[in-house]
């Protein structure tokens, strides 16, 4: 897709046929953005599918399939952190125990202990976003900046302080699990 001019582009990405290409092609990144902010299933699907919905009624916004994958990324992002204050005072029912969907295969997860997992969720949004953006989805400082619309100097004071909080806690639960053991 990427040699079609772009007036070109946007008309056969508007075809049923294009349009199931695109979300095919790049729906893993959506929900993988979307999983490991909330690390809940349905929450994940619904913002992808409301992500591809606006993708969809923007197309003519959209400059190349380069320029899409960096909407798609920002959108997801910021899509997860408007969610997530929304809906910070109500309560989800979790479907951690669930298994992920079988439409997609499994999201390769570097974030390997499911106590890594809870820091890292409990962290505010803002700094989850970047963590999970910079970790999760290996994008360097470069790309975030551009991704959340904020200045190069802020992610990494976002990251420096997310990793700070992590590292504090982390020990903290080791302090907690050493002392629980000595008893």
């Amino acid at each position: 897709m990427a040699a079609i001019p772009g007036h070109a582009w946007r008309s056969e990405a508007r075809e049923d046929a294009g349009f199931a290409a695109i979300v095919r092609t790049h729906q893993r990144m959506v929900y993988s953005i979307c999983w490991h902010f909330f690390r809940n299933r349905a929450i994940a699907e619904e913002i992808g599918q409301d992500v591809f919905l606006q993708l969809y009624r923007n197309l003519d916004s959209i400059d190349s399939p380069e320029h899409m994958e960096s909407w798609l990324r920002q959108t997801a992002t910021h899509r997860c952190i408007d969610n997530y204050r929304k809906k910070s005072n109500r309560q989800e029912i979790s479907m951690e125990g669930l298994a992920e969907p079988a439409s997609l295969p499994q999201v390769k997860d570097t974030m390997m202990s499911e106590h890594l997992q809870r820091l890292v969720a409990s962290l505010p949004e803002t700094q989850r976003a970047v963590v999970i953006l910079r970790y999760q989805e290996d994008l360097d400082v470069h790309e975030i900046a551009a991704t959340l619309q904020m200045p190069e100097r802020t992610v990494w004071s976002h990251l420096r302080r997310a990793i700070g909080v992590l590292q504090e806690k982390a020990a903290r639960r080791l302090g907690q699990g050493r002392m629980e053991k000595e008893r």
